[in-house]
């Protein structure tokens, strides 16, 4: 019985530098899901790759004094190091310069022009050259690029332009008859809000300012612009033809079963994209997914070299292990909100879950085999009530794990992994193996109790595979045993009682200090400054917040109504009206608000009012959830000196009144205001 194909793809990576650790999350997320697909039964084809065509790559090459296809090959190559130092189990890596590719590109421009999707033109417009993209006026925030802020030069060219408008229609009854298609929910909101429906303009799709591209081959003054050559990968890597001659590989996996992306490109992938299938009568694939972004530090910034706040996978491999980078980066990123990297969530994690969850429990369990019984497992099959809920939740946390896998959310999936770990460690606990041994008649029920647990840690190895791969191939070489089918998981006791687990265990993951880490990569970041290493790893924690990072929220909630109950005060001395005077009070709205980890009390929201954007962090959290507090028009002090709250900046304070029982409550205004309206 053949396999069904499922196949998978990532977004290719810009070759203009190398990759941080969010870029690499991607990767690793991807390698995830495809390795858990195949450990399902798919026949599985994972594309990865690189985009090497624009502008920027131009200027980047010149100064570098290098021809581009010199710098690309450099940059394609360091990203395709660090792709495989992650041990991602890609099928193909595509490049954008592939002669078989720059053929096919060609010939899918002139078919859409032959079909009159693609006509000549002139735009004139804001460019951005790092996004490589266009935008009207009406489009910039605060006058910058809406995708990146970065500054916009005017521009005006001959082009080339595809039809969007003619298959808008057609693109949004599909995305409202496949919910399934933009995922997240929210992306596809975003999508359908802020582009569709208002009505959208034909795409740029050639250049002429610049020479490095895939030429137009009919109008040598042309090249080919970055997102119909990017996008297209997606089907020239497994066989696309324009002419029609598809390979057995295109027609065997395409439709795409998923475009995994980042959330900053989501509308080239679910608006331009499909509608360039469309125009070559293809058929869409059946899901992208526009995954959130791993933010650097306990303030939440979004990593770039002028911050001087990246991390690279490969400095951070160096410090922690390939399978510790992998786990830290699957399982602190959320479904849908950011995730937070940092040293101190790095080491906090690996000693937590990896030293003391797993890597102690496989320990014990060894050293306590080889103690007592020379390192052979026995089934004693004497078993008590304790055995049930350990023996219970193994047989039953496989099909959760499918459960999360097949809606992609995967740091749940390894979450259900580790709480049967974690249940393995309480089992111990529970049955004491330590007394057991010190009575000859309860040997057959310690045999039992280690049989037990290494069992469970077979499955709970098993399905870590797909995430931590070399620490799972670990765990199984240390207990004799191979990993388990899917078909096999849904067994309980299939090691096989007698066999003999190494004589000495491995320790998978030290427990780390804190002090000792900050200390190497201060050595890392001092090494790099006197120009003596490679890409340094650099401290958190000390940027300033990027108050301007987007937010899309359309959740609008009803104003709360001021409590009944009297409360009486003690009176603060009194104040002249110039003291009152120097107070600035506005109305606000809140665009984002997201919880501040190690904190119980505080949230810290992004309020918007009037054209600026400030980071305010309030001690409300008993009060309000973060959901409940986007969208709030409330009353806030804008000229308060910045401080900072848990390591977080604060630019102001919302105003709220307690009553008796210390019950906080927002003030928000009586009637519909604007955002920046002042309060007098």
């Amino acid at each position: 019985m053949s396999k069904q194909p499922y196949y998978i793809t990532t977004a290719i990576a810009y070759t203009s530098g190398k990759p941080h650790i969010g870029n690499s999350y991607e990767i690793v997320l991807a390698d995830s899901i495809a390795r858990f697909k195949r450990m399902e039964g798919y026949d599985v084809f994972f594309q990865t790759g690189t985009d090497e065509h624009g502008q920027k790559i131009e200027l980047k090459a010149a100064d570098a004094n290098v021809t581009p296809k010199e710098f690309v090959d450099r940059i394609a190559g360091q990203i395709k190091d660090i792709w495989d130092l992650m041990n991602t189990s890609y099928d193909k890596f595509i490049r954008t310069t592939d002669d078989d590719h720059e053929r096919q590109i060609q010939k899918i421009f002139k078919k859409l022009y032959d079909k009159g999707d693609i006509y000549k033109g002139t735009y004139e417009g804001m460019y951005c050259t790092p996004c490589e993209s266009f935008f009207t006026p009406s489009q910039l925030v605060n006058g910058k690029c809406p995708d990146c802020g970065r500054e916009v030069q005017p521009a005006k060219e001959e082009a080339y332009f595809l039809r969007l408008s003619k298959y808008a229609d057609r693109l949004i009854e599909h995305i409202n008859t496949h919910p399934e298609f933009i995922q997240p929910e929210s992306r596809k909101n975003e999508m359908m809000n802020n582009f569709l429906l208002p009505g959208l303009q034909d795409l740029c799709v050639s250049r002429t300012s610049f020479k490095w591209g895939i030429p137009v081959d009919f109008d040598n003054r042309h090249v080919v612009y970055v997102w119909l050559d990017a996008l297209s990968n997606y089907i020239t890597g497994i066989g696309y033809d324009a002419d029609g001659n598809h390979t057995e590989q295109f027609q065997k996996f395409w439709p795409a079963d998923l475009h995994l992306i980042g959330k900053d490109i989501i509308r080239f992938h679910t608006i331009y994209w499909p509608i360039i299938l469309m125009a070559l009568e293809v058929k869409l694939p059946k899901q992208v997914f526009g995954h959130p972004w791993l933010l650097q530090g306990s303030a939440g910034d979004k990593m770039s070299k002028s911050r001087g706040n990246v991390l690279y996978a490969d400095d951070l491999v160096k410090l922690f292990g390939v399978d510790a980078v992998r786990y830290f980066v699957l399982h602190e990123m959320p479904f849908e909100n950011d995730g937070i990297i940092s040293w101190e969530l790095l080491v906090e994690r690996i000693n937590s879950d990896l030293a003391n969850t797993l890597g102690n429990l496989v320990n014990r369990t060894i050293s306590m085999s080889n103690k007592y019984f020379q390192g052979v497992v026995h089934d004693g099959n004497v078993t008590e009530p304790v055995d049930e809920e350990l023996i219970a939740l193994a047989k039953e946390t496989p099909q959760k794990v499918i459960a999360k896998m097949d809606k992609l959310r995967v740091a749940d999936a390894i979450s259900e992994i580790f709480t049967l770990f974690k249940r393995c460690n309480k089992y111990i606990d529970e049955t004491m193996p330590w007394v057991l041994a010190k009575e000859e008649e309860k040997k057959t029920r310690l045999e039992t109790v280690l049989y037990n647990l290494t069992e469970s840690i077979c499955i709970g190895a098993s399905l870590l595979h797909s995430f931590m791969p070399e620490t799972a191939e670990k765990i199984l070489k240390q207990l004799n045993a191979k990993a388990r089918t899917m078909e096999e998981l849904e067994q309980y006791g299939l090691y096989v009682s007698g066999t003999k687990v190494t004589d000495t265990p491995e320790i998978l993951f030290a427990r780390l200090d804190l002090k000792e880490v900050l200390e190497k990569v201060d050595a890392s970041k001092e090494q790099q400054e006197n120009g003596n290493g490679g890409t340094n790893p650099q401290t958190s924690g000390k940027d300033v917040v990027d108050t301007n990072k987007a937010a899309d929220s359309t959740n609008k909630e009803n104003m709360q109504a001021p409590s009944s109950d009297v409360i009486d005060i003690e009176a603060k001395p009194e104040i002249t009206y110039e003291d009152f005077a120097k107070l600035q009070f506005q109305i606000g709205e809140i665009i984002a608000c997201e919880e501040v980890k190690k904190s119980k009390k505080l949230l810290c929201s992004q309020v918007k009012i009037g054209s600026q954007v400030k980071q305010i962090v309030s001690g409300i959290k008993a009060h309000y959830t973060p959901e409940q507090m986007i969208g709030k028009k409330v009353m806030v002090v804008v000229n308060l000196k910045p401080a900072t709250l848990a390591g977080m900046l604060s630019e102001g304070m919302l105003l709220c009144a307690e009553d008796a029982e210390g019950n906080l409550s927002l003030m928000v205004p009586e009637k519909p205001m604007p955002s920046g309206a002042e309060i007098q």
